[in-house]
């Protein structure tokens, strides 16, 4: 039997792979690192901000393996970044649902919640994951609740390393459903060094998502 079109999705139940998984699949990763990042995206013109674990580093202090980079752009962007990176030689595809798939003239279409991992070429490690949100450029969507909408300003925040981040609060809602270790213990290790609006707003928009959820009922 076979079937045309895109990819099918992964079954709602699939649970993300064990990083060796990961690797064996999909091939290995040797990410870049926010003191590697600013370099290789230099000239790039798009606003972009760094995102899951090394964000919440950032901003608690507390360290961690890292198996990948994650920095965030909007999906409106996504072209010029894949432009940007050709240029230099790097090669994009497009994470979707469990698949991947070249990101290059000939599919250049990407669903707006999907995301982009960038390696130099098939023999090559995986240096950086771009998950996308679905919004304009400078804007900020939440994919849990699509009429969550941001300007950067209000929902990232710029260190002293120069670097534009997501919100500490923002980042643990993207990993709600805890089904990782390492997100456990990302949670453990950031909520009780939120502030009071930082925890406000993360169990204002959980009870939003799900107010079953135990963050829903966390106290400014």
């Amino acid at each position: 039997m076979t079937t045309s079109g895109a990819p099918l999705p992964q079954p709602a139940d699939a649970r993300p792979l064990p990083a060796e998984e990961l690797a064996r699949w999909y091939g290995p990763w040797q990410p870049l690192t926010p003191r590697t990042i600013a370099a290789f995206l230099d000239g790039f013109d798009r606003p972009w901000w760094i995102v899951g674990g090394w964000a919440l580093e950032k901003a608690t202090g507390f360290s961690r393996p890292h198996e990948d980079m994650d920095v965030s752009i909007a999906h409106e962007d996504a072209e010029a970044l894949r432009l940007f990176l050709a240029e230099r030689g790097w090669t994009t595809w497009n994470a979707d649902s469990g698949w991947l798939r070249p990101f290059d003239h000939r599919f250049p279409e990407i669903r707006p919640d999907s995301g982009i991992w960038v390696r130099a070429d098939a023999l090559s490690p995986w240096v950086l994951d771009v998950p996308l949100t679905p919004a304009g450029s400078g804007r900020w969507v939440n994919k849990r609740l699509r009429e969550q909408e941001l300007d950067l300003a209000e929902i990232t925040w710029v260190a002293d390393d120069g670097l534009r981040y997501l919100n500490p609060e923002a980042v643990l809602l993207m990993k709600l459903a805890q089904v990782r270790g390492k997100d456990v213990v990302d949670a453990e290790a950031t909520i009780p060094l939120l502030t009071a609006d930082q925890r406000a707003w993360l169990a204002e928009t959980v009870t939003r998502i799900d107010p079953a959820h135990p963050w829903a009922a966390l106290e400014g």
